[in-house]
């Protein structure tokens, strides 16, 4: 079974391609995160987990949910992030995790794909973003493989900086930079409730036709990207920037060039 945590799409699709190549079932953290639920699943095939990476680690929500749930049948676990370049030593949490959880690590495999934290960073262009959906492809193709033949992933090269990444760095980013109280709305709302249908944490409520931000915040930035008048912003950090959701033509694109 493929379990997998999004923002703004890029996760979802890996899962949803993962699950259509090896004919497995694709469940959203989301469905139980939103409620509160410890998520109760089974599977008689390797648990494959999807997420995105934050500051060269899993999301510590996504971490919480695999930790506190219970994934009955099978012991094998593989992860497969989406990264906007590296995922430091987000490997080694995940031996860590699957230690508490029982499970045998089958690896961590970073896919590349359109970087969406334009809190500190730009999205790339819908052109850029397009090839860069197309390119995972093989990538994917090569995960599914993998899984398909009950390999492990290859190990992950070592780089000198990781432990600082994936240490120090991510525990500042969590405690300096992961806060809701910047997210705005501009004039352009147009009361939709987009953003909180978005929220993978119920974390957003619409009080008088305006979104408000409540305290679970992850920096996901689904309601940021996916706003569809492009009326949130964070601070004075987003304005100008261009936003980035999952391109779904792309992604049909991509998915129809493999199965052609």
């Amino acid at each position: 079974m493929i379990v997998y945590f999004t923002g703004t799409g890029n996760s979802r699709y890996c899962a949803q391609a993962l699950a259509q190549k090896l004919g497995e079932e694709c469940r959203d953290a989301a469905e139980f995160l939103k409620t509160g639920r410890k998520a109760k699943l089974q599977s008689d095939t390797p648990w494959v987990f999807v997420c995105p990476t934050y500051a060269w680690q899993m999301p510590r929500v996504f971490a919480d949910f695999i930790r506190q749930g219970e994934f009955g049948g099978s012991k094998q676990a593989y992860f497969v992030m989406t990264c906007g370049g590296e995922t430091g030593r987000a490997w080694q949490q995940n031996q860590e995790l699957c230690r508490e959880k029982g499970f045998e690590c089958r690896g961590t495999l970073p896919v590349v794909m359109p970087d969406n934290y334009i809190v500190l960073f730009k999205a790339p262009s819908p052109r850029q973003a397009e090839e860069m959906v197309q390119e995972a492809g093989p990538r994917l193709e090569a995960a599914a493989r993998f899984i398909r033949e009950g390999k492990a992933f290859p190990a992950i090269p070592a780089a000198a900086m990781d432990g600082l990444k994936s240490g120090f760095i991510n525990q500042m980013f969590y405690r300096f930079q992961i806060r809701a109280e910047k997210f705005r709305v501009t004039e352009a709302c147009i009361g939709c409730g987009r953003c909180a249908q978005l929220c993978p944490l119920d974390n957003i409520r619409m009080e008088e036709g305006r979104p408000r931000w409540g305290k679970h915040c992850t920096h996901c930035t689904a309601c940021l990207n996916g706003c569809p008048t492009g009326a949130i912003e964070y601070g004075k950090a987003t304005k100008g920037k261009e936003r980035y959701h999952f391109p779904e033509k792309a992604g049909q694109e991509g998915q129809d060039q493999q199965n052609s």
